[in-house]
């Protein structure tokens, strides 16, 4: 990239973790380059907006920082704009048609090129539109020095999704299942660990489908975890997510035989009706899935549970509804990812009659949420009064204090006169609430 000293780039990213990991990619490809990270979009010479279309409302999101962004290269036209992710692939060239500051766009299986694109976009090309969907698996990203005083780190270990959820848009704008090497994502892990990270999430569209053949020798995702917890110097390992219809009693077993494996698992339910999970092509019933919860809790009495909902399906009645909530009341979710239904484009779903009013999946939507904030403040309140396991990852929004999680996956913040980021420690929890603990530092781990 040479021709200018101008080299200072900012990323923004919206969706899930799999977009965090990407952008995580493209940041250290560019360092390595020389590039800069800035902390505003108007310092920067180029900006990238990693993008999620799963819902109507990141899209419009995305809109927002687009025309942002579109209104800064009007005063400055040799600033570059690019698009990633899955709005980029669902829209291609219409984006920049909609956009047309925007210099390029590209898919979530054309990151590998996204460094070839700027180069070609500061050599004066413009309009450039990279949205294959070609089968080929998510590539090695670790750059030496990048991960260094940071605790936790995510690896995709395959991309792409076959189910085909009739809501949906996902396979479309992911492709189809492919998964990684194991050879890689072990030397990846053996990277970040030796830069100081001492908790790897496992990231999938669905990971519980991982499966490569290599030499000779067929691994799947259980035999991956066991693997990738042995390593050493690794303290936690998560993964996510799961899709119930591939939650294997191996799988589920592994909760009671990996010590670091953290007892937490995010499993999307989605709706709790069998009428509704059938339309919505999830493979599995209200039964089966409770029935994964009990057997998951039986090797695991201390298993934190979240999952993700939807509210206001096409054909949703009252009667639907009530069989969610009365699911929700149930399994007592330690957390819940809980929206409202919108169409998406191209998906099954939008061709469905008995489409919610706005204003009816909102009144579901308040109703659900109420009653989860209540189950999560009850088993939050469980908690005080009890000594956790605190990997501590940095300075908390509250000040003064520092921040971690614990094994299951809730924020604790803690008051320490010495920095303990990266130390597991020990903490008694003083206070609960619906989306932290407040708790004392009694002891580190030797």
């Amino acid at each position: 990239m040479a021709g200018s000293s101008a080299k200072r780039f900012y990323i923004k990213t919206m969706g899930c973790q799999m977009n965090v990991y990407d952008s995580e990619y493209v940041a250290q490809r560019l360092m390595a380059l020389g590039w800069s990270p800035v902390s505003e979009p108007a310092e920067a010479d180029l900006i990238i907006l990693n993008t999620c279309t799963v819902r109507a409302k990141p899209e419009h999101k995305a809109a927002t920082f687009i025309g942002k962004v579109s209104q800064l290269k009007k005063r400055r036209p040799e600033l570059v704009l690019g698009v990633l992710g899955c709005l980029a692939q669902q829209e291609g060239a219409e984006l920049l048609r909609k956009f047309p500051r925007v210099d390029f766009v590209a898919g979530p299986r054309e990151i590998q090129g996204v460094i070839n694109i700027v180069r070609k976009v500061r050599g004066g090309e413009r309009g450039i539109v990279a949205t294959s969907l070609e089968r080929r698996p998510p590539r090695t990203q670790v750059f030496q020095g990048y991960f260094e005083g940071k605790v936790s780190a995510f690896i995709t270990i395959m991309q792409g999704c076959d189910n085909f959820c009739s809501y949906c848009i996902v396979p479309y704008v992911r492709g189809r299942e492919v998964s990684r090497p194991p050879h890689e994502i072990l030397e990846e892990t053996k990277i970040l660990i030796a830069q100081g990270v001492k908790e790897i999430t496992l990231l999938g569209q669905n990971v519980n489908s991982y499966t490569f053949e290599e030499n000779g020798a067929r691994w799947d995702f259980p035999d991956l975890l066991k693997r990738v917890s042995r390593l050493t110097g690794l303290k936690r390992l998560r993964f996510t997510t799961s899709h119930p219809k591939d939650l294997s009693p191996r799988l589920i077993q592994l909760f009671g035989e990996i010590d670091n494996l953290c007892p937490h698992i995010h499993l999307p339910f989605q709706a709790g009706s069998n009428k509704v999970l059938k339309k919505m092509n999830r493979k599995y019933t209200r039964e089966q899935y409770i029935a994964l919860t009990e057997q998951l809790r039986r090797i695991r009495p201390d298993i934190a549970i979240t999952s993700d909902v939807m509210v206001g399906f096409p054909g949703e009645t009252e009667r639907d509804f009530r069989d969610t909530i009365e699911l929700v009341r149930a399994i007592q979710f330690d957390g819940l990812f809980s929206f409202k239904y919108s169409d998406r484009k191209g998906t099954l779903a939008t061709t469905f009659d008995g489409k919610v009013p706005e204003e009816e999946k909102a009144r579901r939507l308040q109703l659900l949420q109420e009653i989860q904030k209540d189950i999560t403040i009850k088993k939050n309140k469980a908690l005080e009064g009890k000594i956790v396991e605190v990997l501590v990852e940095g300075e908390s929004t509250r000040g003064g204090q520092q921040c971690g999680r614990t094994p299951t996956n809730k924020i604790v913040n803690f008051y320490s006169n010495i920095n303990r980021v990266g130390q597991l420690v020990k903490v008694i929890i003083e206070e609960a609430f619906a989306n932290s603990l407040r708790g004392t530092l009694i002891e580190i781990n030797p």
